[in-house]
């Protein structure tokens, strides 16, 4: 037994270059482990492993509960496992990771074969070894760990995925991974299958289960619609793969592989209302910010999709007639068609919205030709000017100031002095000056000197203004008398709201797109409720729709909406044309009892349409030929079948008792009577109190002098 001394000697007795080997592999042991332990600094705890939730899309609902569209930083929809067909989760398993339910996290054999890999070519550039497990690690945490190609970052893989295998199940970390993969631009199997089958993931067959298996080793080489050649190989590739670990059977692997890729005509997801769209999400994202793309709300608008459908094609043929037009000569949007952006569109654009009076719902919404070409949406942030379509307010405010509507104005040439020094010289359109009217014809004509006449002369500028911005005007309203025919410009979804407010006899309602708003756990974060404001007597704001009436029933807008559009008389309808000057906007806004519409055409930079473009040509047939299918339905056609009528009916504005009705004469505004002509008579309304008292007098006409 050796005593300590010599015990001493002993080991002093080791050759130095034994004590430099051991502390050597001492030192590079502690740095091994040490370097281990601190290798994943940066990735993210245990906590946040245990707390992780996968990013969700929010989804955006048509009021019928259909899904419109998705926001997310990425399109996301998870699935639990439980609910899928066993060949789902399998397809996985086979393809990716066939020992995955034997090993902890990291497979030795597959890390074996990426060793000989890495010997033999140097690179790490073709993955293997990787288990489910760490593509999981990888892609949930990428920021974290790193995406690139290298050691390190299979190290903190590694260490993740272990993490992982103790803080989940098998079956939850591979619902994980089927909710986050990425297939090209949206995540998930549920968001993969809506795009490519147009179905969710739990209708899939074993041949769609195995091409989403297939395509997340490469998405953009294996995306069925751009490579389906190479996609239909690593698909049969697992189908294989599948029969071989005794997921399918072998008869089941002849069928499967005999069933056709998915074709870009069979995808959903394409957007359906874009603007629409593009508008709730900057209302969601002022309100929600970051949540609007990672919490996964579900968003009921007040979109009807049919609805959609019929102003967007009411619109295209609208677009159609312009440019088919005499003296259009503007490129053609066929010129344009496959480009991917345009800065500046150059062809004829418009703009639409429907929308449900009495609660300010928008129903459908156009706001341009192409949103891939041009993002601005022309319904609700265009700046034009409203032509003839703002004279309703002018006689509003007429109405309001106690003016009937057998009110007697002279339809003559008008002078005002502008600040240049020059004179500002108005013509109708016609530059034909027709003498004594009513301001009713004045209306249903369209006459321009009636109507500056009326607003200038009669009622005051500052008193129209007023009630423009109070039935729903935001813009400025200057005050000048080219502002009585429409000088002004405006947003299209203002006058929108404005004439709605006529529809609800004096009921101003904001529009809004929005009904309600959900979390991920069906909560109500909120459910918006309709902004009213009475802005009219509703005696008055009756007047104005008979006035409204009248142009359809016989003045600017009879030929375009009866004749051309062809919507039958048993249709009520009131509105309004609106032209500008050197015919660059054609409006045409209207309503029925129970729906109102706005239609617009016009070039992005104001400039003439076509000489001649009015708001009854090119407008007003699109409302008709709109409303005409809402009421009567649409004959489908190859892309579309039939669509139903939509609403039925409605029935006509009734005339409140309160009104008087008496026959006037037409030139004077006063009592009909024996002594003027029997032609010149008609029926009139009156808010009681605005009624002639007096009898007609040929004398009055001829004798008088006119204004």
């Amino acid at each position: 037994m050796k005593t300590p001394v010599s015990a001493i000697r002993a080991l002093l007795a080791v050759p130095a270059v034994s004590w430099i080997l051991l502390a050597s592999a001492a030192l590079a042991g502690g740095f091994v482990w040490g370097s281990w332990r601190n290798l994943c600094g940066d990735c993210p705890s245990i906590a946040q492993i245990h707390n992780w939730e996968p990013r969700q899309t929010s989804k955006l609902l048509a009021r019928d509960g259909r899904i419109i569209s998705e926001f997310g930083i990425q399109r996301r929809t998870p699935v639990a496992i439980g609910t899928l067909p066993a060949y789902v989760p399998g397809a996985f398993v086979a393809v990716e990771d066939k020992r995955f339910y034997n090993h902890g996290g990291l497979d030795p054999i597959g890390i074996a074969r990426a060793a000989r890999d890495l010997i033999l070519t140097r690179s790490l550039e073709h993955g293997g070894g990787s288990t489910l497990t760490q593509q999981l690690a990888r892609n949930i945490w990428e920021e974290d760990i790193g995406f690139e190609k290298r050691l390190v970052r299979k190290l903190k893989e590694a260490q993740v995925a272990l993490e992982l295998e103790r803080a989940y199940t098998k079956d939850q970390i591979l619902e994980a991974y089927m909710n986050q993969v990425n297939y090209d631009g949206v995540y998930g199997i549920e968001a993969a299958a809506r795009k490519y089958f147009g179905k969710p993931a739990t209708q899939i067959n074993p041949a769609e289960a195995a091409l989403l298996a297939a395509i997340p080793n490469r998405p953009r080489r294996y995306n069925p619609f751009l490579n389906p050649e190479e996609s239909q190989s690593r698909r049969d590739l697992v189908l294989r793969r599948m029969a071989a670990q005794g997921i399918i059977s072998p008869a089941e692997l002849e069928r499967w592989s005999a069933v056709p890729l998915p074709t870009p005509g069979t995808r959903s997801g394409e957007p359906v209302a874009p603007y629409f769209e593009e508008w709730i999400r900057q209302i969601l994202d002022d309100r929600y910010g970051s949540q609007l793309y990672t919490a996964g709300l579900e968003i009921q608008t007040t979109l009807d999709l049919d609805m959609q459908f019929l102003a967007e094609r009411a619109m295209e043929w609208g677009f159609g007639r312009v440019e088919a037009r005499p003296g259009f000569d503007h490129p053609l949007y066929a010129e344009f068609v496959e480009a991917t952006e345009a800065f500046e569109t150059p062809y004829v654009q418009g703009a639409m919205i429907v929308l449900e009076p009495s609660t300010g719902e928008v129903l459908a919404m156009v706001g341009g030709r192409d949103f891939v070409h041009s993002k601005f949406n022309r319904a609700t942030q265009a700046m034009r000017q409203p032509g003839s379509s703002f004279k309703p307010f002018v006689y509003a405010a007429a109405v309001e100031s106690g003016i009937p509507p057998s009110h007697v104005v002279v339809d003559a040439p008008f002078a005002y002095m502008q600040v240049s020094g020059e004179p500002w010289l108005p013509q109708n359109f016609d530059e034909i000056f027709k003498g004594r009217m009513t301001i009713r014809q004045g209306l249903r004509e369209s006459r321009n000197m009636i109507a500056i006449r009326l607003g200038w002369d009669d009622v005051g500028i500052e008193t129209v203004a007023q009630m423009a911005t109070r039935l729903g005007l935001s813009t400025d309203i200057p005050r000048f008398p080219s502002t009585t025919i429409g000088s002004a410009e405006v947003l299209p979804i203002d006058m929108a709201k404005a004439y709605a407010s006529f529809a609800t006899l004096g009921t101003r309602v904001e529009p809004h797109g929005i009904l309600r708003v959900e979390n991920a756990e069906g909560q109500v974060l909120w459910e918006p409720q309709p902004e009213k404001t009475p802005v009219m007597d509703s005696l008055e704001a009756r007047v104005i729709v008979h006035m409204l009436e009248d142009v359809v029933a016989a003045g600017t807008g009879y030929n375009a909406i009866r004749i051309v559009a062809g919507l039958p008389h048993e249709v009520p309808a009131a509105g309004k044309t609106g032209t500008t000057n050197n015919s660059t906007d054609a409006w045409f806004n209207g309503f029925t009892p129970d729906l109102h519409a706005i239609v617009w055409y016009g070039m992005d930079q104001p400039q003439e349409i076509r000489p001649n473009s009015t708001g009854g040509g090119d407008a007003a047939p699109v409302w008709g030929a709109f409303m005409r299918s809402v009421y009567y339905g649409w004959e489908g056609d190859d892309t579309r079948p039939d669509i139903p009528p939509l609403r039925e009916i409605p029935s006509r504005w009734p005339l409140p008792e309160a009104l008087l009705r008496l026959e006037v004469d037409n030139k004077t505004g006063l009592l009909a009577s024996e002594w003027c002509p029997e032609v010149q008579r008609y029926q009139e309304i009156f808010i009681p109190g605005t009624e002639p008292t007096e009898p007609c007098d040929a004398s009055r006409i001829f004798g008088g002098v006119p204004r």
